[in-house]
């Protein structure tokens, strides 16, 4: 039997309480020794070596469905990363409450170069929207390496992750249950596109249900395999906030878009500001001067001969000779609806035309 059968089996004895399982993992002599010769760490407490050996009694069933679990796994190309594994997500590592197993689907590299969490409400509004599809714009134009890890949860989350897609960027979702179900379903489309140009990522069994506290231990891994985490939009409480927090536990960068003090999703982004929970930043090159990043890529050239189109010209005439205008200022005066803007303004910016610099804001590039 292959160790990794032992480490999954142990790692499901454990899985209510991860710290525990890495102190006892990291203690213990060896996992299959613990099996087969019931070999205990020292120093254990009464209580704990008590519930080691109850659960010794039934170890041929925790063993048989480690053992489906990795059958599963390789029928269905399924990596699984111990805790010791190269791929494991070396910043991961680092935290005292990190997974003993992770398992995999997908192509991006957990340790590449920079990793940014991209989280927040579930009630996204324009306003997110937009700052989701800008960041990953910007972000792709300075640092094409980049992953974007988000939950694949409603809101800011798919945003981030169908904002990354769109823009050739590799992004990791972790998911609150197993990798035999997609949750939300809606949410099925998206997530096969990443597991081509990105992945998908989490620590529970096939056929775990995703139950209310698995999308709080999921945040965790979100903070701790990322560099930096990104607050977009986000109420006074909400599993944003804990992500934010719980980056701030394991020492890594938080971020937070500011947003209007009447608007409901924007109070817990100014409060991280405000506490000095979170930096403030409008746009992703702040991002990666904070983290001193280098640049990596070449800014967009704009076309030597400009051809524009009624509407392109009417932005440019509001825009022109302006520092910047808010896009709602430029919903008003160009009297279209903010969809159809946004697309506009999206397209322009690609073209090298605006640049949006953030909070909503975009002016003309001469």
């Amino acid at each position: 039997m292959p160790d990794i059968v032992y480490t999954l089996a142990f790692s499901h004895l454990f899985s209510f309480n991860p710290s525990n399982a890495l102190l006892l993992y990291e203690a213990m002599p060896s996992v299959r020794g613990f099996f087969e010769e019931q070999l205990l760490p020292p120093n254990l407490s009464p209580r704990l070596e008590q519930r080691l050996k109850e659960a010794l009694e039934h170890k041929q069933e925790l063993l048989d469905r480690a053992q489906r679990e990795l059958d599963f796994c390789r029928e269905k190309n399924i990596q699984v990363l111990a805790f010791n594994d190269p791929g494991y997500p070396v910043l991961l590592r680092q935290c005292p409450d990190a997974p003993l197993v992770l398992f995999y689907l997908g192509t991006a590299s957990l340790n590449a170069p920079h990793t940014v969490a991209v989280v927040g409400t579930r009630r996204i509004t324009d306003y997110g929207r937009d700052l989701c599809r800008h960041f990953c714009a910007d972000l792709r134009q300075l640092l094409p390496d980049v992953v974007v890890v988000s939950g694949l949860a409603y809101g800011v989350d798919i945003h981030a992750h169908k904002a990354a897609l769109e823009e050739g960027l590799p992004t990791v979702g972790v998911l609150a249950h197993g990798l035999d179900t997609i949750y939300p379903s809606l949410h099925r489309t998206t997530a096969s596109q990443m597991v081509k140009q990105g992945g998908l990522l989490t620590e529970y069994f096939s056929h775990t249900q995703p139950r209310a506290e698995n999308f709080v231990r999921r945040n965790r891994i979100v903070a701790g395999m990322c560099a930096a985490t990104v607050v977009v939009e986000s109420a006074a409480k909400g599993g944003a906030l804990i992500t934010a927090g719980l980056a701030q536990d394991y020492n890594r960068s938080v971020f937070a878009f500011p947003g209007r003090i009447s608007d409901q999703y924007s109070d817990g982004c100014n409060a991280l500001i405000r506490q000095n929970g979170a930096t403030l930043i409008t746009s992703a090159s702040q991002l990666v001067d904070d983290m001193n990043w280098a640049p990596i890529a070449q800014p967009v050239q704009r076309e030597m001969f400009l051809e524009l189109t009624p509407q392109e010209e009417a932005v440019r005439q509001c825009l022109d000779g302006k520092d910047r205008k808010a896009i709602n200022q430029l919903v008003v005066e160009l009297d279209v609806p903010i969809q159809q803007l946004s697309a506009l303004l999206f397209d322009m910016e690609m073209r090298g035309l605006v640049a949006a610099v953030g909070g909503g804001f975009y002016r003309w590039l001469k």
